[in-house]
């Protein structure tokens, strides 16, 4: 007897243990649903009793970001374990959003504070809000922040979705959930120039736009409407000619203020203020009020002009801060002028709010992203700052609080921007057609004929890669891949086949085509059709940059016999006066260097040319795949060229590698050739053409400069570092190379000194 109740006790505890391990239901549905015994909660049955919580997207616009959950007074983030699509549409339609379009992990949109209230999330997609999915309860979580999940929500909104509001008594800040924001203008000309800078400020909500009512509207509010729209700083407009015109019409106002701090990126980050009063019936009022008005400063590059229109080209509004490498105006990699030189900033702790600062210091608006991980390029030299900490009102970043023991971060940390810019109407100013994928095609302008406007062909007579960047950028589709010059399998039914715009010449800092210097009256001997201009754009791209540390220890002087140089001579890496000089007797000074190339880029570094066009030169036994691949100048203190060298690609390799990448390129048995992001390939000083022949120049004080990819025949993210410049002393038995870097390192006024250095050399580039 006692045996059977032992046994019936145990396999009892048995059962209940097994049903409890293996069931699906979390602590949050036991903690929710009211227990009746002999009737457990079935997993597929909603709740009895939901918590009541609140959702927020916080990141750079209103329908993506870090996920956030209001339970228990307090905001809190989500766990990306075990998340879903589904556990994202339930978010979205709960945040007033049709459907989501994705999530994304690891803390993609920063680092939340405070509680992770939500981990191992499970929905079905079908539960109305997020609290109701299956959960290892509120609060218990193994998670950090490095693991906060961020939800990504269609534009299109829920018709006729309504905030829930019955917790803004007990929510203090409620975010701003919005379908869409604009600033509209009302005043005559304005209403036609671009960009917008002033006008009402409307809000679209259940579809319909609607105004703000500016009782409690303040400063902070405009100046953060203006960010997002592309302007760094908002002024004062004249109220009473917007009053005199609120006063002839009726408006639809929107049902709440807003509360802003001024420093955030988006108005989605701005708290929900009180609601608006309510007249008879449903009808929002504005009582001794008017609709909200902005009015916004334009950066200099996107400010009219009386005289000359919108600038010509971007022009930087501080000298202590730029961005390098972005394909789009207003977004790359940050650096910092400090002492002279240009560093980078470390993205430990890099925030919306210090993207901000950098953004409208450069004359654009708030950040639309802070980028971490050097997403959009490394850079080369020192790291200046680390963990910057801006309050949002800062002039510079330079004005922020930062850490400058950088020992611990690598350029692989480099921080990056995407700012908010103008909406200038430049992308509708110019289409590809004909292309396989919107990537690529036939350029096509618009232009006015007869006060028409109608579009027609660009002549491709001198058309190269710094046209087709600009045209890339405008169109929003990255960097230029190729530049062709005949487009004959790209024509389209011959309706725009009229060549409308010539001697096309871009610096490539152009925001369009049209800035760009061109014939006044279209000049195009070879007519338009099969040779108008077209481009193939990128996403990404390699950026190539010379280790000028290696030239400078490796350079030196031989004079070598001219028997020995014959192949050289057939591939014209010797001076012209070669050619005279005897074979059996004679000999050339050749002053030789190493040259390490790396590829600090977002894609390997590939010759334009396949391998079918690659030319084989049988006296090196090697390929040719570009017909120029750097060229090599010696330069008088005037900047007159004294002695050259062209030094052809004879193998693009991967010679090394950075740790975690990998080699993928070599020459071996004629394999394919390149550069592999991560890795550099090194000219050694020994190889044949690694040299400029200075037989025929005189001792004294020259600029010795290295350019790569000199043509811009491959596309990369950035051509200003291309350049390696020297301070370089010959004389009649050796010769000294210092002060070597790459050109964009430093300040104009050291880079004026470089050039025009005299008597003993002194160390005018600051050492780190």
């Amino acid at each position: 007897m006692e045996r059977f109740l032992d046994f019936t006790f145990n396999h009892c505890f048995l059962v209940l243990f097994l049903s409890a391990y293996l069931s699906p239901l979390s602590l949050a549905q036991y903690e929710q649903w009211p227990y009746q015994p002999g009737h457990p909660p079935s997993p597929s049955q909603q709740p009895a009793k939901v918590s009541k919580t609140q959702l927020r997207l916080v990141g750079k616009k209103h329908n993506e970001g870090r996920l956030e959950v209001f339970y228990n007074g307090e905001w809190g983030t989500v766990c990306d374990d075990d998340f879903s699509i589904s556990n994202a549409n339930v978010a979205c339609r709960e945040l007033g959003y049709v459907e989501a379009v994705s999530w994304i992990p690891s803390s993609k949109y920063g680092k939340g504070e405070g509680r992770i209230w939500l981990d191992n999330v499970h929905c079905t997609g079908k539960e109305s809000t997020l609290a109701a999915c299956t959960s290892n309860g509120w609060g218990v979580s193994d998670c950090k922040h490095t693991e906060d999940v961020g939800v990504v929500c269609s534009e299109k909104r829920i018709p006729g979705f309504k905030l829930d509001d019955s917790l803004l008594n007990q929510i203090e800040n409620i975010n701003i959930q919005v379908e869409d924001v604009r600033i509209r203008p009302i005043l005559g000309a304005s209403r036609k120039r671009l960009p917008v800078t002033e006008g009402y400020v409307e809000i679209k909500d259940g579809g319909t736009w609607k105004q703000i009512c500016d009782r409690k509207w303040t400063t902070k509010n405009s100046r953060v409407i203006c960010g997002m729209f592309g302007f760094p700083g908002e002024k004062k407009y004249n109220v009473n000619i917007y009053k005199l015109t609120a006063s002839r019409k009726k408006h639809r106002y929107w049902a709440y203020s807003v509360d802003c701090k001024g420093t955030e990126a988006h108005l989605s980050s701005c708290k929900l203020g009180s609601r608006i009063s309510t007249a008879t019936g449903a009808n929002i009022t504005c009582v001794n009020g008017m609709p909200a008005v902005v009015s916004c400063v334009a950066g200099r590059a996107f400010a009219p002009s009386s005289h000359t229109g919108f600038r010509k080209a971007f022009r930087q509004e501080h000298p202590l801060v730029r961005l390098k490498g972005g394909a789009k105006t207003g977004e790359g990699r940050v650096e910092v002028l400090k002492n002279g030189e240009w560093g980078t900033v470390c993205h430990d702790q890099w925030t919306l709010v210090a993207a901000s600062v950098v953004c409208r210091e450069l004359g654009f608006g708030s950040a639309q992203e802070a980028i971490s991980g050097a997403r959009l390029g490394q850079g080369m030299g020192p790291i200046h700052l680390n963990e910057v900490k801006c309050t949002g009102y800062e002039k510079s970043i330079t004005d922020c609080k930062f850490a400058t023991d950088t020992q611990r971060c690598s350029h692989e940390e480099d921080a990056c921007v995407r700012c908010n810019v103008p909406a200038m109407g430049f992308q509708d100013q110019v289409r590809l057609r004909g292309g396989r994928t919107p990537y690529e095609g036939r350029v096509e302008v618009l232009w006015n004929h007869n006060g028409t406007l109608k579009w027609g062909t660009v002549c491709s007579d001198n058309w190269s890669t710094a046209e087709a960047m600009v045209v890339c950028r405008q169109l929003n589709l990255g960097y230029a891949e190729h530049a062709f010059q005949e487009t004959w399998y790209w024509q389209g039914d011959g309706s725009t086949d009229q060549v409308v715009m010539s001697g096309v010449k871009c610096s490539g800092t152009e925001m369009a085509l049209s800035h760009c210097r061109h014939h006044a009256h279209v000049i195009c001997p070879k007519g338009g059709g099969r040779h108008a201009a077209g481009v193939s754009c990128t996403e990404t791209a390699a950026d190539l940059c010379v280790n000028a540390k290696e030239v400078e220890y490796t350079s030196y002087l031989e004079d070598r016999p001219m028997y020995m140089l014959q192949c050289a001579l057939e591939e014209n890496c010797l001076a012209s006066s070669a050619v005279n000089t005897s074979v059996s007797s004679g000999y050339r000074r050749l002053m030789r260097f190493s040259s390490q190339i790396h590829n600090f880029g977002q894609a390997d570094f590939r010759p334009r040319s396949g391998r079918h066009a690659w030319i084989w030169h049988e006296c090196h036994r090697h390929y040719h795949s570009m017909e120029v691949f750097t060229h090599y100048d010696l330069l008088d203190l005037n900047g007159t060229k004294v002695a050259e060298g062209n030094k052809a690609s004879f193998c693009l390799e991967d010679s090394d590698c950075a740790p975690g990448f990998q080699r993928q390129y070599g020459c071996a048995n004629f394999g394919e050739q390149g550069i592999t992001v991560g890795c550099y390939d090194v000219y050694r000083h020994d190889i044949d053409c690694q040299w400029i022949d200075v037989t025929d120049v005189k001792p004294g004080d020259y600029i010795f400069e290295i350019h790569v990819n000199p043509t811009k025949e491959v596309a990369e993210t950035d051509f200003s570092n291309n350049l390696m410049k020297c301070q370089c002393r010959l004389s009649d038995q050796r010769v000294w190379m210092f002060n070597c870097h790459t050109a964009d390192s430093f300040s104009e006024a050291i880079e004026q000194k470089f050039d025009h250095f005299n008597g003993l050399m002194t160390n005018l580039v600051p050492t780190r």
